[in-house]
C-alpha cells in the first residue's frame, strides 16, 4: 500500500480509503458479519483510513463501524466522521453549533474511541454557507481545543461551495465526490488551490456512484440521460477490449499524488480484496486515454445538489487561475 501525506496534518493516509456508508446497508441490506471481515481486511492490507457519518444507514454504519474497530489499536486507523447531515430530506440537516457538538459525542459512543481524527461537515451545499463559516466550523474547532477530534474539514459535491467556505475559514481537509473519475475530473482545477493551503484532500465515489461499472447506475442516480449514455458506451468500449472499466476508473483515480486518499465504500471482503489488487497492477495509460475520447462529450459535466444559490456560486477557482484573482 502506498501513503501519502495529509495536508498539513502531519498524518499519512493510504492511497486506498476505506468507506463505511456500505457498513449502513445504504446501497442494499449487508451481513453484518462480512462487513465487519471486510473492515478488518482493509486494515490488514494496510488501509489505514476511514471514513463514515452518522447519516450512513441513520447511524447503522458507526455502529457496526464500532464493532469492527473494537479491539484494535488505535493507532493502526485514521478515522473520519461526520456531522450536520442526519436524515434523507431537508429537515435532516442540522449545522447548529449546538447540535454538532452534540453528534460529535455521539459518534464517538458508536465508534467506541476517545476521539475522531477527522470530523467534517457533512454535504455544506444543503446548508447556509455563512453559518457554516461563522458557526459550524468555530463550534468544532472549540470541540478540537477539547482533545475530542484532532483536525476539522467539510464535505460537498459542488467544488465552488467547498471553494468559497475556504476562501472564508481555515480547513485541514477537505472531501468532494464523483469529480475525480473519467468522467469527470473537475478536481483537478482546485488541486493548486489546496496544494497550495496545504488541505488534505479526500475523493470519494471513484466509480461516479456507478456510472462507470459493467452493472452501470441504480435508478436513482441524479446523472442526466446523456451522462449515463456515454459512460455505458465507454463500458462497452471496455469491454470490447477486455478491460473493465471500474477497475481501470479506480487505478486513474488513485494515479493523481495531489490527491491524498480515494475513499471507496464495500462491505464485501472479495470487493475489497479486488480493489486492493487493482491499485496495485500497472494502469493502462493507453486505454485510458481512448475512453477519455469515448467521455469527452460529457467531460466534467456534474449535477445540482443541495440549495439552489450554492450551486450557483462564481466559478471562484477557475477565476484565479485565469487572472491570478481570488474571485472575478
Amino acid at each position: 500500500m502506498q501513503y501519502r501525506a495529509f495536508g498539513k496534518t502531519g498524518l499519512k493516509v493510504s492511497v486506498l480509503g476505506f468507506g463505511t456508508s456500505s457498513l449502513g446497508s445504504v446501497f442494499r441490506e449487508i451481513d453484518e458479519q462480512a462487513g465487519i471481515r471486510a473492515t478488518r481486511l482493509a486494515l490488514d492490507q494496510g488501509i489505514n483510513f476511514i471514513d463514515s457519518a452518522p447519516y450512513y444507514g441513520l447511524t447503522r454504519a458507526e455502529t457496526v463501524l464500532g464493532k469492527a474497530l473494537k479491539g484494535v489499536p488505535r493507532e493502526r486507523y485514521i478515522l473520519a466522521t461526520k456531522v450536520g447531515r442526519y436524515g434523507h430530506e431537508l429537515d435532516g440537516f442540522d449545522f447548529s453549533a449546538s447540535r454538532v457538538t452534540r453528534s460529535i459525542d455521539e459518534s464517538l459512543a458508536r465508534l467506541g474511541v476517545d476521539h475522531i481524527d477527522v470530523i467534517q461537515v457533512h454535504d455544506i451545499e444543503f446548508g447556509a454557507l455563512d453559518q457554516i463559516v461563522a458557526e459550524t466550523l468555530p463550534a468544532l474547532r472549540r470541540v478540537q481545543d477539547q482533545g475530542k477530534v484532532r483536525y476539522v474539514g467539510i464535505t460537498g459535491l459542488p467544488l465552488n461551495a467547498l471553494r468559497y467556505v475556504m476562501d472564508r475559514a481555515e480547513v485541514d481537509t477537505v472531501q468532494t465526490y464523483c469529480h475525480y473519475c473519467l468522467n469527470d475530473s473537475s478536481l483537478a482545477r482546485l488541486l493548486p488551490y489546496l496544494t497550495e493551503r496545504a488541505v488534505g484532500v479526500v475523493s470519494s465515489a471513484p466509480l461516479a456512484m456507478r456510472l462507470l461499472t459493467e452493472a452501470g447506475p441504480p435508478d436513482w442516480h441524479p446523472a442526466p440521460p446523456e451522462i449515463r449514455a456515454r459512460c455505458a458506451e465507454a463500458a462497452r468500449f471496455c469491454r470490447e477490449r477486455g478491460a473493465d472499466i471500474a477497475k481501470l476508473a479506480l487505478q486513474f483515480a488513485v494515479s493523481n499524488p495531489a490527491i491524498h486518499t480515494t475513499v471507496v465504500s464495500t462491505a464485501s471482503p472479495d470487493r475489497l480484496a479486488q480493489n486492493v489488487g487493482c491499485i496495485r497492477e500497472p494502469i493502462d495509460h493507453a486505454l485510458v486515454k481512448d475512453v477519455l475520447g469515448v467521455l469527452a462529450p460529457i467531460h466534467n459535466e456534474t449535477w445540482p445538489q443541495g440549495r439552489a444559490e450554492n450551486n450557483r456560486l462564481p466559478d471562484e477557482a477557475m477565476c484565479a487561475v485565469l487572472t491570478g484573482e481570488s474571485s472575478c
